[in-house]
């Protein structure tokens, strides 16, 4: 009878899908206790470099995030962003989402060295974005959570792919919804990612359009603060150098904190992708903003859940990609 099975059947069933998982090793799953036997010391390793570079640039924690983040939505949290150009590859680090904004490569090479010292050969540059980014909210006062890991790294870079998948600063409430869908995440993992905004800084030419002729009439953009749009032209002139940073929050630059989200509902939000969380008519991550503003503890708890979730977007495992012993370039290149 269709649909019937016999005892014969279902172990031949089983068989087949554990060949399958075996065949196809991506389909394991990213684990809290990953290193526990091979390198247990990893998490302190990572914050120990990380620590030590904070000495000299208060910017690092907030860049090693946003690294995270911009490897994450291109093919997946695999490292390909670390990828140096060479003759087979062209490197994420020159698409327009992170040319001479992407930072921290530096550090990543000295965790990956101080790693490789003590675990050769076992941890991946993947899993090392993963674990400086839980280090780098940690050290700025924000929440913990446990990481995943187990991911592999990627053989190949897609820079065509960071060109289009990563959110831009001019992104609108709609393609940020789309942007974000398209990797699996859904409207509260952007509004609870985008309040990673609330540290580190961005280049004038970021937000510089919506200081300038944005409207039909050559008027800014209406939602930015007049008192805002005062401080941001003085530091950011119409053809000064398009290069010097502002603070994405004012008010605690260097903390991870919920201020994000009283910067957007005083229309102090820098980015345009940012304000269009709030003064989108009709969004739905106008209430998720006024809760987080209102409850620390709540935006804490659901950054620790979505960040998770972006680091859940199809990572390479089992035999799959690489461990690579540099993070800048593939073995045996």
């Amino acid at each position: 009878m269709a649909g019937s099975s016999t005892p014969s059947s279902l172990t031949a069933v089983t068989l087949l899908a554990a060949l399958l998982l075996f065949l196809n090793p991506s389909n394991a799953q990213l684990t809290a206790n990953f290193y526990a036997k091979t390198c247990p010391s990893v998490s302190s390793i990572v914050q120990t470099v990380i620590q030590e570079a904070l000495q000299s640039d208060p910017r690092i924690t907030a860049s090693l995030l946003r690294l995270h983040f911009h490897d994450c939505f291109v093919d997946g949290c695999d490292g390909s962003l670390l990828l140096d150009n060479s003759p087979t590859i062209k490197s994420e680090k020159d698409a327009a989402p992170n040319f001479k904004s992407a930072r921290g490569f530096d550090v990543v090479d000295k965790i990956k060295a101080a790693i490789e010292s003590a675990c050769p050969g076992t941890v991946s540059c993947a899993d090392i974005l993963a674990l400086a980014a839980q280090a780098s909210v940690s050290l700025s006062e924000g929440p913990y959570w446990t990481v995943l890991l187990g991911r592999r790294d990627s053989l190949t870079a897609n820079q065509a792919g960071a060109n289009t998948s990563i959110p831009s600063p001019s992104d609108s409430y709609n393609n940020l919804v789309s942007k974000f869908s398209a990797v699996g995440l859904d409207i509260t993992d952007l509004a609870t990612l985008s309040g990673a905004h609330t540290f580190g800084r961005a280049q004038c030419k970021s937000f510089n359009p919506r200081l300038y002729n944005f409207t039909a009439n050559g008027g800014p953009d209406p939602t930015i603060n007049p008192w805002y749009l005062t401080n941001l032209r003085k530091l950011c002139p119409q053809n000064g150098d398009s290069s010097v940073l502002a603070d994405l929050d004012p008010t605690t630059p260097n903390l991870f904190d919920n201020h994000y989200y009283s910067n957007l509902q005083k229309n102090e939000g820098l980015l345009l992708s940012d304000q269009e969380l709030y003064s989108t008519t009709g969004a739905a991550t106008i209430s998720i903003v006024n809760s987080f503003s209102f409850d620390q503890s709540a935006f804490f708890e659901s950054f620790a859940r979505s960040i998770v979730n972006m680091g859940n977007i199809s990572p390479l495992t089992g035999s799959n990609g690489e461990i690579r012993f540099n993070c800048r370039k593939v073995n045996w290149s």
